[in-house]
């Protein structure tokens, strides 16, 4: 408590406090301001800047080959203005228009600007990779109204599209000079319209392993069907490119294709996955046994070697036959030995050559990419589509990042040639 003749040392200090958070406050009001308003200026700044410095350089450029500016009286003086058209240019910072000169004599073409041209080289590079990317065609007209305030029609990302669909063909048929030990093979179907029908194509793709441990991307091709004469088409393209001296082909087992192996890779040996070997049986086991099967097949290719694995095998039917699941035993007796031919190769690359899931996570791209665009109208497209796809993923940290140590296959090339 404080008498009458002592001051309150606590009340003062509380009201200057609360003076001053009442100034600071003030000042909070001060200072604040609308980020939508101000990116609205700004932009709009930047756009008309823009605009300003490019008729600038038009102007500039019609005085040079007019050999004198604008109501300039010079004896240089070649041609003289008459007028000018507007024409709209769409750029990153927003549509601008242009102030396009017009000259009495000789025609104007300006190095600035190519002629006809109403997009930057920037913004159509955009358009393209946000394609390419996978983003659906009404999504990129949705994104590039909302960054350059101009919708793009799905006519101009295809005709877009056109323009790379050269480069797509002079690198899906590039030749192929290195060699590929290790090679994955997988098709994918697709939807087509064929005649006011809907028929289904394939795509065949191609991804291998070189000398530097690397994964390529190194074929793509369109298929009918995922038959004998497919593959031995796909693979006489990939030969007549260069690709030889192939070690093990991984796939899963579709219909002629290892007929289509033997027959062009004669040399190569084939690994059947084990993934789609162990869906296979399961399609004829019952769904309560699944994991107890699965157990005993994951134990076969746990083995140190390919004898040892397939002695496995054989205790597994034998099981597989006590708990009378005979076709099981069947499908297992029957193919266990096309899914342990990696073990002919270095132990520290089995993880990656018993499966083909490398292939599988690429496919699962392209469907989402597919999936977008439905029916495609011819195969052309589909093939188009996939091949830009493959050539985009070949360039990101997946093509850049070693996959195997084939330091390792070399050794063992060696041990066997000495031997």
């Amino acid at each position: 408590m404080t008498t009458s003749g002592t001051p309150d040392i606590r009340s003062e200090k509380n009201a200057s406090e609360a003076s001053a958070k009442d100034k600071k406050q003030d000042m909070g009001a001060v200072i604040q301001f609308d980020e939508g308003m101000l990116k609205e200026h700004f932009g709009e700044f930047v756009r008309s800047t823009v605009e300003e410095t490019l008729n600038t350089y038009l102007d500039a450029e019609a005085d040079t080959l007019c050999g004198a500016k604008r109501y300039e009286h010079s004896a240089e003086r070649v041609d003289t203005r008459a007028g000018h058209y507007p024409r709209n240019l769409d750029t990153r910072a927003g549509r601008v228009q242009l102030k396009i000169p017009k000259l009495r004599k000789l025609p104007f073409e300006t190095q600035i600007i190519e002629r006809y041209k109403r997009r930057e080289t920037g913004v159509e590079e955009a358009l393209v990779e946000m394609y390419l990317a996978g983003v659906s065609v009404r999504r990129v007209e949705d994104i590039t109204e909302a960054l350059w305030g101009t919708r793009v029609s799905a006519s101009t990302v295809s005709a877009l599209n056109q323009k790379i669909y050269g480069h797509i063909e002079t690198w899906r048929n590039r030749p192929l000079s290195k060699r590929y030990p290790y090679v994955f093979l997988d098709g994918i179907w697709l939807k087509r319209s064929w005649g006011g029908e809907v028929k289904n194509i394939s795509v065949l793709v191609a991804i291998g392993v070189n000398e530097d441990g690397h994964r390529e991307m190194i074929g793509v091709c369109e298929g009918l069907k995922e038959d004998k004469a497919s593959w031995t088409g796909f693979l006489r393209h990939l030969r007549q490119r260069g690709m030889e001296s192939v070690e093990l082909f991984v796939s899963d087992k579709c219909l002629g294709l290892l007929d289509s192996v033997t027959g062009i890779f004669p040399d190569s040996r084939w690994q059947r996955c084990t993934v789609h070997f162990y869906r296979n049986i399961f399609s004829v086991v019952p769904r309560g046994k699944t994991r107890i099967v699965l157990d005993m097949l994951k134990a076969i290719h746990a083995q140190e070697s390919r004898e040892e694995a397939l002695k496995k095998a054989k205790s597994v039917v034998a099981k597989l036959e006590g708990m009378k699941l005979r076709e099981a035993a069947k499908r297992l007796s029957e193919g266990i030995e096309e899914t342990v031919n990696y073990y002919y190769f270095p132990a520290q690359h089995h993880r990656h050559l018993r499966t083909n899931n490398p292939m599988e996570r690429i496919m699962r791209e392209i469907r989402r990419r597919t999936r977008v665009v439905g029916n495609f109208p011819d195969g052309k497209s589909a093939l188009m589509l996939v091949a830009a796809r493959l050539r985009h993923i070949s360039t990101t940290h997946w093509g850049e990042r070693r996959y195997m140590d084939m330091a390792h296959l070399r050794d063992l090339e060696r041990e066997e040639s000495v031997s």
